[in-house]
């Protein structure tokens, strides 16, 4: 009784960032017992920390490969993290009530909205219906596209598990994998000349990255595109320019030496999984330091709200970008396809960049300066972290904990979202009523 009523008094985003750090912690005690690791004695507290935390934020780094260093229950355990995050704790939680009958009450419901980024709090129960229909479906799909090829390599029920497991990891844009019984770390690579993995595994990433509400759009409208909310209408349009303008960058000037077909697919796919799956079939330290910093402006970037994606999100770069081109027009503010973009929403964009570039550039010089690594591959990490992408230059299992820790903490803030932690924080302290002076300031 006492705790419920504690409870009760937390905000959406306190909820929302006690959600994902009890689900965290939780997740580490199950990793730590014997019968998760191979050698039988379960993971240290860090090392199932580290990795519960990289599962639950949907990012893919790991200190261990997870393929032979946990059993099948360790691997059970991380894909059921996968899940939880990609489809928030708080979805989730909705989804028992929903399932067992209780009467979702309004503080429910409101934080339910903040978690899926949904307009309003109308139809919020509906729309966790749909999306949790739609999430299975999908990695069913997935599931049973990528079965035939891993069947025919491991077998029917390693196959199928498998399938079932990268299906779940590409779709909430995680990263993790099994290969690592071909060669530790390998991710993907050994499927870089396959069309039906590739394929499969992108769809499911661009799918899982676009938003829950643009899933909504898109069967509510289907193809009356005029009809779609403007946000779904921003989304959709970056969505295709940062998967096209990199893949060109990368078949021409990243890939050249490589057989045509195979050489698209290379460039399609090193430009689909910086948002942010983290999976991989080239190798990213052969890669030009041009073509490591295009890929690490993507994974700050990130995917859209409201989806199983991390990073800054493809909408704040939008609107950051139409509040420059309306400065260069002279005009009072951002607009897309004939609607005005609110001025909140615009210092929430600013807001939100200067949080990621700060703390991940701040992530970047520590660990630089512990490690005495390179600044570029230390960006690299770090913007993998915070965008929760999970690619990685190999680095990340070498580090000291110290550095980890930096990279845990990144991993957390770009899942939860830095304006979720920040109302967390400030959450109980009133808005001022009163409004001082103004005084005009020159900028740029």
């Amino acid at each position: 009784m006492w705790l419920r009523k504690q409870l009760k008094k937390l905000s959406s985003a306190q909820v929302i960032s006690l959600g994902f750090a009890l689900v965290i912690l939780l997740g580490s005690l199950l990793l730590m017992l014997p019968f998760a690791t191979r050698d039988g004695q379960g993971a240290p507290f860090f090392d199932g920390l580290f990795t519960a935390t990289s599962a639950v934020c949907v990012t893919g780094l790991i200190l261990h490969d997870t393929a032979t260093y946990w059993t099948e229950f360790g691997q059970f355990i991380i894909i059921l993290l996968i899940q939880i995050g990609g489809l928030g704790v708080v979805t989730v939680a909705g989804a028992f009530a929903v399932l067992s009958g209780r009467r979702i009450g309004l503080m429910q419901r409101s934080t339910m909205q903040e978690a899926i980024a949904a307009p309003s709090v109308g139809g919020i129960v509906r729309l966790t219906n749909f999306i949790l229909k739609s999430v299975f479906a999908i990695e069913l799909i997935g599931a049973l596209l990528l079965f035939p090829g891993f069947w025919k390599e491991f077998g029917f029920l390693r196959g199928l598990w498998y399938a079932v497991f990268h299906s779940i990891s590409a779709f909430c844009n995680a990263g993790f994998d099994l290969m690592g019984v071909k060669a530790p770390f390998s991710s993907l690579m050994s499927y870089a000349g396959s069309p039906m993995v590739n394929c499969t595994i992108m769809a499911l990433i661009v799918v899982g990255g676009i938003g829950f509400l643009t899933w909504d759009d898109i069967r509510t409208n289907r193809h009356h595109l005029r009809k779609y909310r403007m946000q779904s209408k921003v989304i959709l349009t970056v969505t295709a320019l940062l998967i096209v303008l990199p893949a060109v960058y990368f078949f021409f000037f990243e890939f050249g030496r490589e057989p045509l077909g195979r050489r698209i697919l290379l460039s399609l796919f090193q430009s689909v999984t910086p948002r942010t799956a983290g999976f991989n079939t080239a190798d990213l330290n052969a890669m030009s330091e041009t073509g490591q910093s295009i890929m690490t402006i993507l994974m700050l970037i990130g995917g859209s709200p409201g989806s199983t994606a991390g990073g800054m999100k493809t909408t704040t770069v939008a609107v950051l970008l139409a509040a420059s081109i309306a400065v260069f027009r002279r005009r009072e503010s951002a607009h897309f396809y004939g609607r005005r973009v609110a001025d909140e929403a615009v210092r929430n964009a600013a807001t939100i960049l200067m949080m990621y570039l700060v703390l991940f550039l701040l992530g970047s010089l520590a660990i630089s300066r512990m490690e005495g690594l390179p600044m570029v591959d230390c960006l690299f990490e770090t913007a993998s972290a915070i965008g929760t992408v999970g690619l990685t230059l190999g680095i990340t299992p070498l580090l000291s904990w110290v550095s980890q820790l930096i990279l845990i903490l990144l991993m957390f803030f770009g899942r939860v979202g830095g304006l979720t932690l920040i109302f967390a924080a400030m959450a109980g302290m009133q808005k001022p009523r009163a409004k001082l002076p103004q005084e005009r300031i020159t900028v740029g």
